[in-house]
């Protein structure tokens, strides 16, 4: 599996977009629809559906814009699908332009997913929000895992729905029981591992 990262929008959102041969995955398209359908175009390749790590608006900005162009499906944790059009809770309440978003998701819940050729984990994380969900890839060695676990740092837990406690808690018990092998790549920044988080994250020791 080929893993492509574009860092989109004012903050700096990783969007990833996975291949398989001519086939996409899209995790949280946040913002710059454009550049992200561009790359997808160059490349010829066709895009299976969007998987949303959770709803702040950083992470689903260029979703209707993506869903207009390929008409394909999104996934997401139902305890936020009220986020999607709520700029209170998704976050976007202060900007000049508030998101909201008219593109319907499907229920997103723990368990093995199959979509085409791509077959994961899902696991419920919740911490920096209540309905953050995280994918792993087994034969890859990697978790896509949103602003849950990032390089020597935790997502912040000040927003709707944060608790620092549950992600302390969801990262010993959902994130460090991964191999340490595993990759993790966060929703902003570069990637990591499990065994140097373990070894030097000073947020959540193991």
């Amino acid at each position: 599996m080929n893993i492509h990262l574009l860092s989109v929008a004012p903050i700096g959102t990783n969007c990833y977009i996975l291949e398989i041969g001519s086939n996409a995955l899209i995790i949280d398209p946040g913002g710059e629809g454009e550049r992200i359908i561009r790359y997808i175009e160059e490349r010829k390749l066709r895009p299976h559906a969007i998987l949303l790590t959770h709803a702040h608006f950083d992470h689903i900005g260029a979703l209707d814009e993506i869903c207009n162009y390929y008409n394909i499906e999104v996934y997401l944790n139902e305890l936020e699908h009220p986020w999607l059009q709520d700029p209170a809770q998704n976050g976007s309440r202060m900007l000049s332009s508030p998101v909201i978003i008219k593109t319907a998701a499907k229920p997103l819940r723990e368990g093995n997913l199959e979509i085409g050729p791509f077959a994961m984990e899902v696991i419920h994380t919740p911490g920096h929000s209540p309905g953050s969900m995280s994918f792993v890839f087994p034969k890859d060695d990697v978790v896509f895992g949103g602003d849950v676990l990032f390089l020597e740092g935790v997502g912040r837990t000040d927003l709707p729905g944060g608790d620092f406690d549950v992600l302390e808690e969801t990262i010993r018990n959902k994130f460090y029981t991964l191999p340490e092998q595993v990759v993790v790549y966060p929703g902003h920044g570069p990637n990591t591992t499990i065994h140097h988080e373990r070894k030097h994250n000073p947020f959540v020791t193991s």
